[in-house]
């Protein structure tokens, strides 16, 4: 019904940047605008203002490599690790810092199976993806057979399914496969991570692409992306770019 009388307004009217039918119309669209996935007080869509620059400030300084936070000081693009030792990657964007709330979205969406929240993600990382990136195709950061089954789903393809749709960029599913099990990175300390890794990941299928975004739920120490970017690169890709919806600090 709120769809149907925004559209019987003038389009005149509601293009127009002031007037009480542009008024009107903003507040009829806002009003229509599901609950904001965070807060679950105000509108968003899918999160509200509010949320949005709380926690998924586009504006926070960040290497724009590994997306680690900078101190917005001197207009620096790349940490002090990244220009020491460049990883393999050429580009991350995260969405947020793995801080409340969003932490406990990200265990939501894992542990809880909270799909809806897989979409929320997408959407918002689809949104930080500039007009101009040339992405050819999606690949989801790929979970062990043992823990897809125990899990039912690989909550980096949810996210990935949303971004690729969004973008009209293909999502290579079965493409990149984990060959080789492994605890999980977070229980381990930051110098046994790339040790877990080394090895673990494998292209099933040629990729005809250049540049490919690979789709990740956190970043921690960044070894497991780093280990994916090597064998895309190997397999003769020009660039990878990372989106994840997470950053630890």
């Amino acid at each position: 019904m709120l769809g149907a009388m925004i559209r019987l307004l003038p389009a005149a009217a509601v293009t127009r940047p002031v007037g009480i039918a542009h008024r009107i119309a903003l507040g009829l669209r806002r009003l229509a605008a599901p609950g904001c996935a965070v807060c679950r007080v105000e509108r968003g869509d899918p999160v509200c203002p509010g949320c949005l620059r709380d926690f998924f400030d586009a504006r926070c300084a960040r290497c724009r490599v590994c997306a680690a936070r900078l101190s917005g000081a001197g207009g620096e693009t790349r940490c002090g690790r990244c220009l020491a030792a460049p990883p393999c990657f050429d580009r991350t964007i995260a969405l947020a810092d793995y801080a409340p709330p969003v932490d406990g979205m990200v265990t939501a969406l894992k542990s809880g199976a909270r799909l809806d929240l897989a979409a929320v993600f997408g959407e918002l990382l689809a949104e930080r993806i500039e007009r101009d990136a040339r992405i050819d195709c999606l690949l989801a950061v790929p979970l062990s057979d043992r823990r897809q089954r125990e899990r039912g789903f690989n909550q980096a393809i949810e996210i990935a399914r949303v971004v690729a749709r969004r973008h009209s960029v293909p999502l290579m599913r079965g493409t990149l496969a984990r060959v080789r099990g492994g605890p999980p990175q977070q229980s381990l300390p930051l110098a046994q991570r790339r040790r877990n890794v080394r090895g673990a990941f494998e292209l099933r299928a040629p990729l005809q692409a250049r540049c490919a975004a690979v789709v990740d739920d956190v970043m921690t120490s960044g070894a497991t992306l780093d280990e994916i970017a090597q064998v895309l690169k190997r397999a003769g890709l020009e660039q990878v770019v990372n989106l994840v919806v997470a950053r630890t600090v």
